[in-house]
């Protein structure tokens, strides 16, 4: 058999048996599947329920109780608690996974750089990444908004780059350990560039970790996002955002609890369901694990 072929079936050997694992862990499957329901609602929110109906104020519909007309009630302004659920996952996944997204990606770049080059190269970035990773990601996260301003594109950015430092020393450490196989050094005797090196034999070989921290983060970057929200340094009402959902009903949760519960419990739900699936990514990627 060809050595590429060899290498394809190896490759494919063992990417279904990461999936076998992770689908014989009921929990994280379970997970999966609510976490892609969840997407699925996201994706077409619009299609489900109008989303002027989840900002329009109707005074005359206030404090409904959940019922036919309205399954989850009505709010303080009359607007559907279940079409500002809806609406308000949008929010969540776009916040999640994109800050999420963007900042693994500046992460890979710095992070391979870091490890790959070594020597100044190494000691400049590393040195500023330690000088934010010294600051507490929360409090970094709250000083950028309060800088750039209380909205969602303002609190992303925050949030992007609150998760970069920490994103940055796994990538290296990571790359450090894949750098010196004897893959690498064939790569570069066939006179292979540095950035193809990185981008096509290092980090393939190096996401596993980096995949199970950023599923473990995008769950951190929710509740990180609903908490500003919450305390108004975050999405703005009227947007429909389950931390503005929150913000709005504690004043009235002892009369209307369903008015906090029901967000409160979409919060905790999505973002335990990242966490479960990447506990489950982890057993699955792990070569420890295998039976």
């Amino acid at each position: 058999m060809p050595r590429k072929s060899k290498k394809k079936a190896a490759s494919k050997s063992m990417t279904v048996d990461i999936i076998r694992r992770f689908a014989s862990n009921k929990t994280a499957m379970a997970a999966f599947v609510f976490l892609i329901l969840v997407a699925l609602v996201a994706i077409f929110a619009d299609v489900i329920v109008d989303y002027n109906v989840s900002i329009t104020q109707n005074i005359t519909e206030r404090f409904k109780a959940p019922g036919k007309a309205h399954i989850l009630g009505t709010d303080a302004f009359g607007r559907d608690v279940l079409a500002r659920i809806i609406h308000g996952s949008r929010i969540s996944l776009l916040i999640g996974l994109g800050t999420t997204s963007v900042s693994l990606i500046i992460a890979c770049i710095l992070g391979s750089a870091a490890a790959y080059y070594g020597n100044m190269v190494d000691n400049v970035i590393m040195r500023c990444i330690d000088v934010l990773i010294s600051i507490p990601s929360i409090l970094l996260t709250i000083c950028l908004v309060s800088i750039l301003g209380s909205n969602a594109f303002n609190l992303g950015v925050a949030l992007m780059i609150g998760q970069i430092p920490s994103f940055t020393k796994i990538v290296r450490s990571t790359v450090l350990n894949v750098k010196g196989s004897d893959y690498i050094e064939a790569a570069r005797a066939c006179g292979s560039s540095d950035a193809r090196i990185i981008a096509t034999h290092i980090l393939p070989n190096a996401l596993g970790p980096i995949i199970v921290q950023g599923t473990m983060n995008i769950s951190g970057a929710i509740l990180t996002a609903s908490g500003l929200s919450f305390i108004g340094l975050g999405c703005q009402p009227p947007a429909p955002e389950w931390g503005v959902m929150l913000s709005e009903a504690k004043e009235k949760m002892l009369m209307y609890p369903y008015l906090a519960i029901i967000p409160g419990i979409a919060i905790v739900l999505t973002a335990l369901g990242f966490n479960l699936m990447g506990d489950g990514l982890r057993d699955a990627l792990d070569p420890k694990l295998k039976d």
